[in-house]
């Protein structure tokens, strides 16, 4: 199959979603001062989830919603040039990454077809919870982010609901 093929549904989705499209007024800034990071599980839907609305906040997503350096980095970028004041970190149940060994993860990739991975760390813990303390201590002591107030959350896929941890 040709790339174009291969991405010819959304393509088509993206057609008629930019004939009524109403953003491009909307300013780069978080109109609500936050940002959200969390998992990149499509089982999460950050806007809806927290009631808000496109420009209302900067939205983060990577494996298990680590506070890696890339984070930290644009966390940075969005403080002082984009309006953000408070960050959420958002983690879920059920998530891939918790409950689970590197090890285990990197034997996965393999008997997936995927290369060998160990020169790569996936983040996993074993302790959902003391990762997101952690996390969320990482921001908080963070130098460059001085005046950000961070909460850690955990996302429940089978309520809804979230839960504040720390």
């Amino acid at each position: 199959m040709q790339s174009d093929e291969l991405f010819s549904d959304v393509l088509a989705a993206n057609e008629a979603y930019s004939v009524g499209f109403e953003h491009a007024e909307l300013r780069g800034h978080a109109a609500k001062g936050l940002a959200v990071l969390t998992c990149m599980d499509s089982r999460i839907v950050p806007l809806e989830t927290l009631g808000l609305v496109a420009g209302d906040a900067k939205i983060l997503r990577n494996a298990g919603a680590r506070v890696t350096d890339d984070v930290l980095r644009t966390l940075v970028l969005a403080t002082y040039l984009l309006g953000v004041h408070r960050v959420m970190v958002i983690a879920h149940t059920r998530c891939r990454m918790a409950g689970i060994a590197e090890a285990d993860v990197h034997a996965a990739i393999q008997s997936a077809g995927g290369p060998d991975t160990r020169s790569i760390s996936f983040l996993t813990t074993d302790d959902q919870e003391g990762a997101l303390r952690a996390d969320v201590q990482r921001i908080r002591s963070w130098p460059y982010l001085p005046n950000v107030t961070t909460g850690g959350f955990i996302y429940d896929l089978a309520s809804g609901r979230l839960r504040q941890v720390c």
